[in-house]
């Protein structure tokens, strides 16, 4: 199928963003496309085994927030962005261009609709983001990750279709795990806060521990992500309590490890609540309180309605609060693996397959414009 020219996908250098990309590009191989990526100067950390023929940088920036100055210079920085793209896809000549969200997207994707190539958005949140609000009447097509997505048009619904966020490999291995048992009522915890969010839990997570009395707290085990520069204290405060845990910046096994634990103590991103669901693990979700669109809020709000998570605001999540949930927990494990079950539920595995439908579907359809056309 790649004798025509690559599928390309748009995906700024987070890995929120890159993952799911990823995903998506994995899928196409398969059906045959050949991929390119279009991104950022950030995807050096995330991107370097991207499965793409060939990757490209194109310049983008924020248009919101900052002083005027600064906002219309990255208003001429995504227009320079884009010519750039334009100039890129007359030369490899891309079949489609799918957007996964973030300003870095919106060059390659305005491109393409410039230029008449199928183009298709991936919105994983629960509200869309202002980038894909941007782009979303100029695409033919909108994916969503979740049941509801908010802040989009009802005269868009037709073109937006559920296929939810594609998940690694990995997330899929470790789905097959079964919810662990624990006979000697041991309560199993991951915390994991993302790029933005770990900190808060290096504050709050070790001092509710500490709050707790010392046979619970021997009925604990905690796998923590900390920041580089928190690493050490939260490592220090479990060894003066004597607690069973493993503390790092930076898990490679991620997915695996939830698979083990009962608890996921969490921030609300799309990528997590999707491997928590389709991994099928319950968790207590504590939004970033300053994303600009509340987008973590949404995706909290979706998944603990279908009764697989408890949601704290970030003001509420104290060390007080979180002691007492984790004796709720410890004490009745059955009502976390009824949890995690109703997580699992809200899972979809095959995403990256839907997705990939999708594209092709789109690839097809101009594919048979092009031949009556000749």
């Amino acid at each position: 199928m790649s004798k025509r020219g690559p599928v390309v996908v748009a995906a700024g250098g987070t890995g929120g963003h890159l993952f799911p990309a990823a995903a998506l590009s994995h899928a196409l191989i398969a059906r045959g496309f050949a991929v390119h990526l279009v991104t950022d100067e950030r995807a050096a950390q995330y991107g370097g085994d991207f499965p793409a023929d060939a990757i490209y940088k194109v310049t983008a920036a924020t248009p919101s927030g900052g002083s005027l100055l600064s906002r219309g210079l990255a208003v001429f920085t995504l227009i320079r962005g884009t010519f750039a793209a334009r100039r890129l896809f007359k030369r490899i000549e891309p079949r489609a261009v799918i957007g996964f969200g973030g300003y870095p997207t919106v060059p390659p994707v305005l491109a393409a609709s410039m230029l008449g190539v199928p183009t298709l958005l991936h919105e994983g949140n629960a509200v869309i983001g202002r980038a894909n609000r941007f782009l979303a009447g100029r695409v033919d097509a909108i994916a969503k990750g979740f049941d509801v997505l908010g802040g989009i048009p009802g005269s868009m619904a037709g073109k937006t279709h559920l296929t939810g966020n594609p998940v690694r490999p990995m997330v899929l291995e470790a789905a097959r795990a079964v919810f662990p048992d624990s006979p000697d009522g041991r309560l199993r915890v991951v915390v994991t806060g993302g790029s933005q969010g770990a900190r808060i839990f290096s504050d709050i997570v070790p001092a509710a521990i500490e709050l707790l009395p010392a046979a619970a707290r021997q009925k604990l085990q905690i796998t923590q992500q900390a920041r580089p520069e928190d690493e050490e204290r939260v490592r220090e405060t479990y060894k003066r309590l004597g607690i069973d845990s493993e503390i790092r910046s930076f898990f490679t096994d991620l997915p695996a490890r939830i698979a083990k634990a009962h608890l996921v103590i969490a921030r609300a991103g799309a990528s997590t609540i999707s491997e928590l669901a389709v991994i099928g693990r319950s968790a207590i979700l504590v939004p970033l309180p300053h994303a600009l669109d509340q987008d973590q809020a949404a995706n909290a709000q979706q998944f603990a309605a279908a009764g697989a998570a408890v949601v704290v605001a970030q003001g509420v999540f104290s060390p007080q609060w979180l002691a007492t949930s984790l004796l709720e927990a410890q004490v009745d494990i059955a009502s976390l693996a009824r949890r995690a079950a109703a997580a699992k539920q809200t899972g979809i595995t095959d995403a990256a397959e839907r997705l990939a439908g999708l594209v092709q579907g789109l690839v097809t359809d101009k594919d048979r414009i092009h031949e009556v056309a000749g």
